[in-house]
């Protein structure tokens, strides 16, 4: 069984879907690892580590598609807008993909796959079930984005985060809100936390609010019918405007008492609620920071510019894009414990085990044998349901 790990080829990425200390743990599970040359260094892995723990180099990731059974990416067609379209040319028929493929925000590309013959694996659809929990990427690459998110605010603040007791007199700590108590808003709290700043945060779940509060945060609590906003595995579920409305008009006050605004909203493969209207960002202080986690699907804040920092009535507005591509040594890492987890359940004994009674395989398969075949994604596309199917196994 080869396994292949190409070069990112989005722009500014600078993640790699497998790191050298996992080369030697699939190595020693019957599998030879070839990674195109380079493909580490700009996460801070360089070539000579690979070769250290028994990978093969190659000098361009043609050789490795031309090679590889499975070939392990970050950003597949799809996952990127202009990503990974290089790579159908370079696809053989029956080639195993894996990686963040967008499959509920870009359902079409799943289509291109198919046509090219390939068995892709979307990570993004993995249920939130227990035994998930080591392959879950989304989680791992939210808990960077959260820590970043602080970082940036802190830096662009013109405050200090902790009190501080000086020659000078006192000096008051940050005030921040957290808006949204999942995996990045949770680690935004306990970044703000350690800097020192006081922390607020608002989640549509209430069942969240333990979590904040052992964090040391305080949850805030609105008056809302908040009982159907939970989902299958926990994600929180889209409202309806209404109740966006009145949330919004509560969360005023709280918005323009804080220094800075961190949201996390974002709904897969839907546009993201509007939380902080121009409105509430005009009633906060002149120098206030709102970094918007959920540019990416437009934004919580209304004059979010994705990829963008703006400043608008005084308050500077952060739409970061990619944030677990700025810190690629420890996104790499978080990544490849992901993938490989994911790897000891798709390969049994130097073969593809393609258990699709498994829920883990079964929901993240997307593409297989010409078709599109992840119930979710093909109903996206208006397709008819798939015609069920068992367990598969497939030589290296």
């Amino acid at each position: 069984m080869i396994i292949g790990v190409p070069t990112e080829t989005y722009p500014d990425e600078r993640r790699v879907a497998l790191v050298p200390s996992f080369v030697s743990k699939l190595t020693k599970a019957g599998m030879e690892i070839l990674v195109e040359e380079g493909a580490g260094s700009k996460a801070g892995y360089p070539d000579a580590t690979y070769k250290e723990q028994g990978a093969r180099l190659v000098p361009d990731a043609s050789e490795i598609f031309s090679k590889a059974k499975v070939v392990l990416r970050v950003h597949v067609l799809g996952g990127k807008a202009g990503n990974g379209r290089a790579d159908l040319k370079k696809l053989q028929s029956g080639q195993v993909l894996i990686g963040l493929l967008n499959p509920l925000g870009a359902p079409e590309s799943a289509k291109k796959l198919a046509k090219a013959g390939a068995t892709s694996f979307a990570l993004e659809l993995l249920p939130r079930i227990s035994r998930a929990q080591p392959m879950d990427v989304l989680s791992s690459m939210a808990t960077i984005a959260g820590y970043k998110a602080v970082l940036m605010a802190a830096g662009a603040l013109k405050k200090m985060f902790p009190m501080m007791i000086t020659a000078a007199g006192t000096i008051a700590p940050a005030r921040v809100f957290v808006v949204g108590a999942g995996v990045a808003g949770l680690q935004a709290i306990a970044t703000a936390r350690r800097l020192g700043g006081v922390v607020q945060s608002y989640d549509v779940r209430p069942v969240v609010k333990e979590q904040v509060e052992s964090l040391g945060a305080k949850f805030l609590v609105l008056e809302l019918q908040t009982k159907e906003a939970e989902g299958a595995g926990g994600y929180a579920k889209a409202m309806g405007e209404e109740f966006y409305s009145r949330q919004r008009k509560m969360m005023t006050s709280v918005v323009a008492e804080s220094d800075v605004v961190i949201t996390t909203a974002a709904i897969p493969g839907k546009k993201s609620p509007i939380l902080v209207t121009e409105e509430m960002v005009k009633g906060m202080r002149p120098g206030s920071i709102i970094v918007d986690l959920a540019a990416e699907g437009g934004g919580n804040c209304e004059l979010t510019k994705a990829g963008e920092t703006v400043e608008v009535h005084g308050v500077t507005l952060m739409g970061p894009l990619n944030l677990p591509s700025s810190i690629p040594y420890h996104a790499s890492q978080m990544y490849s414990k992901n993938v490989t987890s994911f790897l000891d359940l798709l390969v049994k004994d130097g073969e593809l085990h393609l258990d699709r009674e498994d829920e883990i395989i079964r929901d993240t398969l997307l593409t297989h044998e010409g078709e599109v075949v992840n119930a979710r994604v093909r109903e996206l596309l208006g397709l008819p349901a798939a015609a069920p199917t068992t367990a598969e196994g497939s030589g290296s």
